[in-house]
């Protein structure tokens, strides 16, 4: 056998054996690395638009409580899972002592839509 035919660094070698690419270690700290990349792509503009949409519904409250509530004393919104008109931002006028009298929906994204009763472009 000449030097050519025999490498010592490939005597033991079976080529059937399978071994992962990377460390179990590895992959959990990139999986890791990954979820944190992803959160804090998507977080920050998760929390501009809820307040943007906050203060959108303040302000449409603001201004239906002016319209329609002429004893009421301020207006405060929420957000409801679970509201007559299904999800979305409620708007209340607040009375003196406490009370709150819902006076509309808002919608999913606030803002100040004709009543369903009020037909569009017709002069109230």
């Amino acid at each position: 056998m000449n030097d050519d035919d025999y490498h010592p660094e490939l005597a033991e070698y079976e080529p059937d054996e399978v071994r992962p690419a990377r460390s179990v270690n590895r992959q959990r700290v990139m999986r890791i690395i990954g979820a944190l990349g992803l959160t804090a792509l998507i977080l920050p503009g998760l929390l501009v638009t809820i307040r943007v949409q906050g203060a959108t519904a303040a302000e449409a409250c603001r201004i239906v409580v002016a319209d329609q509530d002429s004893e009421a004393i301020g207006s405060t919104t929420r957000f409801v899972l679970t509201g007559p008109e299904g999800p979305g931002w409620y708007c209340y006028a607040v009375r003196f002592g406490g009370a709150e009298i819902l006076l509309r929906s808002l919608g999913l994204i606030p803002g100040l839509s004709p009543q369903h009763d009020e037909a569009p472009g017709v002069p109230v």
